[in-house]
């Protein structure tokens, strides 16, 4: 399935420890290129959480945003290590005998001291667990918001991929008779000049102008890759790669049928047809 590489997603889950909320955007990339921004506890968990993602998403910039609230009964939990305390309260008398101007110990500044308050510990486990989970949840609504508008895409392509397939069966049609109305208009020429005219020469310099123009071979590849982009769009795979190849490959026949134009019909399909190809370009940027 056609997917897009632009897409948005939140989930937020509702935990007895508190609150998480994971949040993905992902634009267009030529690579995966993953970014990760989460607390520092569940900075260890981060190796696990690029294997989910990259076993869903192929090709983008993914910005993954984890949040965690603690619920407010665990954060106003707060325990004193009194035996730290004592400690540190001896030690200040001791400081304190030995000044000339000894000063109270401030029990704000004794709290602020490394080990005294301490934050009842939360159990971890079970909220890095349903991190994952809300991690895969997130990444079900992303990758089902990119098929959307990858399905959008594909329609749009499909609908330009018809368009210049009418403007190659047209050249095919006209082909004979521009080439007719070419070599009357060389015949026309030669009469008004009024010169006398090997006519072998001129069978073989008119036979070498229509090989010139002969495009049959360059419309036979337009068809050859139009029929490989419906084929491409209906993989159940990232395609983008191989789309972005064929627009290569349809830009280039559309410049030899430009090249090799004598007819202002002839040019105009040439230009049509780049119009078209560079407006499939820009959406095929954006795809898987």
């Amino acid at each position: 399935m056609t997917k897009s590489m632009t897409a948005f997603a939140r989930i937020q889950q509702s935990l007895d420890e508190g609150e998480l909320v994971w949040e993905i955007r992902s634009v267009n990339q030529r690579f995966l290129e993953v970014y990760f921004k989460m607390p520092e506890d569940f900075r260890a968990s981060e190796t696990k959480f690029r294997e989910i993602l990259q076993k869903r998403l192929k090709r983008g910039k993914v910005e993954c945003f984890l949040r965690f609230n603690v619920a407010a009964q665990h954060a106003e939990s707060l325990t004193v290590n009194l035996q730290r305390a004592k400690q540190l309260v001896k030690a200040c008398h001791e400081i304190n005998n030995l000044l000339h101007q000894p000063s109270e110990v401030d029990p704000i500044e004794l709290l602020q001291w490394p080990g005294v308050a301490q934050e009842a510990a939360l159990d971890m486990k079970q909220v890095i667990s349903a991190s994952e989970t809300g991690l895969i949840e997130a990444l079900d609504e992303l990758v089902a918001n990119r098929e959307r508008e990858g399905a959008r895409m594909k329609e749009l392509i499909l609908n330009r991929c018809e368009a210049i397939q009418q403007i190659v069966d047209d050249t095919r049609e006209k082909m004979p008779e521009i080439q007719a109305r070419y070599q009357q208009k060389i015949h026309q020429r030669l009469e008004q000049i009024n010169v006398e005219v090997n006519q072998d020469r001129l069978e073989q310099e008119l036979v070498y102008l229509a090989q010139k123009m002969d495009v049959d071979e360059e419309l036979d590849r337009l068809d050859s890759h139009l029929k490989e982009m419906a084929e491409v769009l209906a993989r159940d795979e990232a395609v983008g790669r191989r789309l972005d190849f064929l627009m290569q490959e349809l830009n280039r026949e559309a410049n030899t049928l430009g090249s090799k134009s004598a007819d202002i019909s002839s040019t105009n399909a040439s230009v049509e047809l780049k119009v078209l190809i560079e407006q499939m370009r820009e959406q095929i940027q954006n795809i898987e």
